[in-house]
């Protein structure tokens, strides 16, 4: 990223479930039934919940640096691109996009060293029954949301406007981009881009470690649902001692999360000693006051 520059990426995925940083593949995703119908499992560097792509869907992503970083101006930005077709639309907290109550664009982020990125899915024309066949929502998090159903509050693009396709998206996206930013788009030189560098990126997130990783032989799991997402604990113990563990959860605050399973190693199996390694964690890997309560709450109620 250069200085005073901001990258709108327009991209798809075919056939594929993509999940966020912290998720349990397997639990997350009918990963089998995906597999054999010849689709693909995607792990991203952000947090929140898995959701599905298809052709019927168009990807964006804003790269900027930090002092440029601004969501509700990028999200102006797709809500500007879809009023174009006179669909009205809002944001619902910080993640989603909503028109009339039902939800078309999910959203999750990421910075690292300065530089940041905000992408979304934005629901053109996907096949919903694919919906329900390869993602696999809890009760728990249906009920906390007040719905019977996955497809009961997402809504494709098309249903409010019929004559929408993916390329008159695109070109409202790319003129809505430049009246936000007051400026004219221009397309990214292709000699930008470093091939290999492409491909090394490639061949990490393709791999079988980052998308599925190991599938932990835990003796103990411990779940709960929670304002900011879900959470679940796994432990591996010997001896009263944890020799594993891994922490899984659909929240935006990915580091915190990712930390908690190396940092409980070594220690002893009860509550106490849990929620004091995660208070000391806390001091390293900055969290949210609330969330850090929560858990250690939780930890606490279990009483291992």
């Amino acid at each position: 990223m250069e200085k005073d520059e901001c990258i709108l990426y327009l991209w798809q995925n075919r056939h594929t479930v993509v999940i966020g940083i912290n998720q349990n593949p397997w639990k997350e995703a009918h990963v089998k039934e995906l597999e054999q119908d010849q689709g693909f499992l995607v792990r991203r560097m952000s947090g929140g919940g898995a959701v599905f792509h298809d052709l019927g869907n168009l990807n964006f992503t804003f790269l900027v640096r930090d002092e440029d970083y601004d969501v509700g101006r990028q999200l102006d930005v797709i809500i500007r691109a879809v009023s174009k077709f006179g669909i009205h639309a809002e944001r619902s907290g910080r993640n989603d996009i909503l028109t009339d109550g039902k939800k078309f664009s999910g959203n999750a982020f990421f910075n690292s060293r300065g530089y940041c990125y905000h992408h979304g899915t934005l629901l053109l024309d996907v096949d919903m029954s694919h919906l329900s066949r390869y993602l696999n929502v809890s009760q728990a998090k249906l009920q906390s949301k007040g719905v019977d159903s996955v497809r009961s509050r997402v809504i494709n693009l098309k249903e409010l406007a019929p004559d929408m396709t993916i390329k008159t998206l695109q070109d409202a996206l790319i003129e809505a981009f430049g009246e936000v930013y007051g400026d004219t788009p221009r397309p990214v030189a292709a000699g930008r881009l470093n091939q290999a560098e492409i491909e090394a990126c490639e061949a990490k997130y393709a791999s079988w470690e980052w998308r599925l990783g190991r599938k932990l032989p835990f003796t103990a799991e411990y779940g709960s649902r929670f304002a900011w997402g879900d959470l679940t604990l796994q432990f591996c113990v010997e001896g009263g001692i944890i020799q594993d563990a891994m922490a899984y959860s659909d929240g935006m605050e990915t580091n915190f999360i990712k930390a908690i399973g190396g940092a409980l190693k070594g220690t002893v199996f009860s509550s106490s000693e849990i929620k004091r390694k995660l208070l000391d964690l806390a001091k390293s890997e900055p969290v949210d006051a609330g969330m850090l309560a929560d858990i250690t709450g939780f930890v606490e109620e279990n009483n291992f």
